[in-house]
Parts: C-alpha cells; sequence; structure tokens
C-alpha cells in the first residue's frame, strides 16, 4: 500500500485486509509481557487503532482521544497498537493518564507483517483504525494514508454508535 509521511512517498508490505474479510491471526504483547494471538483478546466488537509510535504527538493525541471515549461503549473492546515495546508504552501511560485504552505492542511487527501495514523503512507500522465483530470479520477500517494525519474519530464512532 502506499502512503505518506510529510508527502513523502512510502511503501507499506502489502495490502491490508478489506472490510468483509477476516483479520489474519495475528501476535501482540500485552504490558505484562505476555504474547497473545490477537483472536484471544477479541471476545466482543473491537476498535483497534493502529498507532505507529506512541511518543509522537498524533498518536498521542489519537490514543488519548479514544481513551476518553471508551466509558460511552460498555459492549465495546478498544486497543491500540503500536510498534513501542511494553516498557514505553507503560511509561506512556503512567505519564497521559490513559488507563482505560489497553496498548498492545507489536515491536515484533507480527501485526504489521500480516496485515499489509509494515512499513520495513521505518520500522513501524501505519496508521489505521479497524473495527471487528467477535469472529474478526472486518466491519469498518480506515487506512490514513498520510502518516501525520489524525483518524476520522467521529465516522469511527459513529459506526460503533450502530453496534451500540
Amino acid at each position: 500500500m502506499q502512503i505518506t509521511r510529510l508527502s513523502t512517498p512510502l511503501s507499506t508490505n502489502g495490502q491490508p485486509p478489506k472490510v468483509g474479510e477476516i483479520l489474519p491471526d495475528l501476535k501482540v504483547e500485552k504490558a505484562d509481557g505476555s504474547i497473545v494471538n490477537l483472536s484471544e483478546l477479541i471476545n466482543k466488537p473491537t476498535l483497534i487503532s493502529v498507532v505507529p509510535d506512541i511518543n509522537t504527538s498524533v498518536c498521542s493525541i489519537s490514543t488519548k482521544r479514544f481513551n476518553s471515549e471508551v466509558d460511552k461503549y460498555d459492549n465495546i473492546n478498544f486497543y491500540t497498537i503500536s510498534t513501542n515495546s511494553p516498557s514505553d508504552q507503560r511509561n506512556w501511560c503512567a505519564a497521559e493518564g490513559v488507563v482505560k485504552m489497553e496498548l498492545l505492542s507489536d515491536e515484533k511487527f507480527d501485526f504489521g507483517k500480516k496485515m499489509g501495514l509494515f512499513i520495513e523503512k521505518m520500522g513501524l507500522d501505519s496508521r489505521s483504525i479497524w473495527i471487528v465483530d467477535t469472529n474478526q470479520k472486518i466491519l469498518y477500517q480506515e487506512l490514513i494514508v498520510e502518516m501525520t494525519n489524525e483518524p476520522n474519530y467521529d465516522a469511527a464512532l459513529a459506526f460503533l454508535d450502530t453496534l451500540n
């Protein structure tokens, strides 16, 4: 997939799955260091916000924004996946007061590579939003083509409202 960062062209390692398709089985790391399959975490409809680096402004803003919405959606899981280590994620959460949005690490790039979101040149995953059902079927996606842009929060949350 072709994307940009500050208008500089970049490529991901493939094409991300489309709405209606099933997420591939992916491994991520939880804050406690345990490795889990994403399928183990999806026990109800789930919003997954993928950010390249939690320690950058847009990634921080979007994670805090979704964190502020969690309480409105009792029957929805909210996860942020970044390529930061679990330790970096824990430190960021502590510094920013984020306690509701669970951060998951793709430090080993399993998620990014299997999703076609991995930008090898930068060692990061491309920014995107995914909403999936309990069978990991993709119901909604937003692929952010310019890495420095924020996602369309209103569209993602409006979609969640239809599931709530």
